[in-house]
């Protein structure tokens, strides 16, 4: 209820995302409205657990009026983030040398305790969602999730803030990239990210018209793809673009990865340049590469970004008013409101076979490679 709250903590973790500190001033303002203080958590968790890490020996930022004046249109996050903090499997050396992963979960809920917090709002993807599912049920903590990703793969939610930015610089980086191909004659593959999911390369790779689009839903075959280049080069068109979402996969492939550690998710990369020079290879194309990498979560969030940051925010604070706990705010049209947060836990929302999007990209006459 919400005379049983006084002090609430907000975490970031995993990647950044353009909106993030739309959501922090949205949660600060809400809540020193209802006489509520709000602390931040550096660093996802470390803060917490690893306070012996940051200034006076703690990770806790009070997060006032003052210092989220002005930060609602800021790319990234005040209070840091991190994709290797996982609290329950934390990477800790060992003596031989080793790293072993540990659980430490229990530090970060003695922390939560000893600061006296009496809630926690958790903004982050699946993996984050999912520590602080964890942590909640361990420590019987309060938390309110905002659900966060550029890959816009969330269940429960029609959509992610940081998509809509991510998807309006990739698109405009391709628009850039129609030019230059033209003019050399090239074929221009464009790496997005997208490691298990491909919205961004879908949504990007038809706004910008490109003429093959590459996802991790849809196996593809890599002659299909030289023909359709082949194609466009017999009717004159002498440059193609190919969108490519980093986590796609050959048809009895898999992913390109390129680093696997310990406390730390697959670094999918490298599958841009591989499909360039295979390209390359079987049309006799001169063909680029360019990767956009984490150029998409930098730099400011777009209108829509920041709207529904500042949207999530709110509402999160309106759930522990509320009375709610173990919950995520998500956007159903024209409303926001709230889910189970087992129902986005552990769950990647895929692009549907059987969407719209994807239909009108064949009726364009976009490659899927296959």
């Amino acid at each position: 209820m919400a005379h049983e709250i006084r002090r609430i903590a907000v975490s970031t973790g995993g990647g950044d995302a353009p909106g993030l500190n739309a959501v922090i001033r949205a949660v600060v303002h809400a809540a020193n409205k209802r006489g509520w203080e709000v602390f931040g958590i550096r660093d996802g968790y470390n803060g917490i657990f690893l306070k012996e890490r940051y200034p006076n020996g703690t990770g806790i930022i009070p997060l006032t009026r003052e210092r989220v004046r002005g930060i609602t249109h800021l790319g990234g996050t005040i209070i840091g983030t991190t994709n290797r903090g996982n609290p329950f499997k934390y990477p800790m050396p060992q003596p031989d040398g080793t790293i072993k992963e540990t659980d430490r979960a229990d530090e970060v809920i003695a922390g939560f305790r000893e600061h006296g917090f009496d809630a926690l709002i958790a903004i982050g993807g699946d993996g984050s969602l999912s520590i602080a599912n964890d942590l909640a049920k361990r420590g019987n903590i309060r938390v309110i999730g905002v659900p966060k990703t550029i890959d816009n793969d969330l269940e429960g939610t029609v959509a992610t803030f940081g998509f809509d930015s991510a998807v309006s610089f990739a698109t405009e980086a391709i628009d850039r990239l129609h030019s230059t191909a033209e003019s050399h004659h090239r074929v221009m593959v464009v790496e997005v990210m997208g490691r298990t999911a491909g919205w961004i390369a879908l949504h990007a790779g038809v706004a910008g018209t490109a003429d093959v689009i590459l996802i991790p839903e849809i196996p593809y075959d890599i002659a299909i793809v030289a023909e359709k280049i082949n194609e466009r080069e017999r009717a004159g068109r002498h440059f193609s673009i190919i969108v490519v979402a980093e986590g796609a996969m050959p048809k009895g492939g898999t992913a390109s990865v390129i680093e696997k550690e310990l406390g730390k998710a697959e670094r999918f990369g490298g599958l841009g340049e591989k499909i360039a020079a295979q390209i390359q290879a079987l049309t006799n194309k001169e063909t680029r590469c360019v990767v956009l990498g984490h150029l998409l979560r930098g730099g400011s969030p777009s209108a829509f970004d920041r709207l529904l940051s500042l949207r999530f925010g709110a509402a999160a604070v309106r759930a522990l008013e509320e009375g709610q706990s173990g919950v995520v705010v998500v956007l159903d049209p024209p409303t926001v409101r709230y889910i189970p947060m087992e129902q986005v836990a552990h769950r990647v929302r895929h692009v549907p076979l059987d969407c719209d999007t994807i239909a009108t990209a064949k009726d364009l006459g976009i490659s899927f490679g296959i």
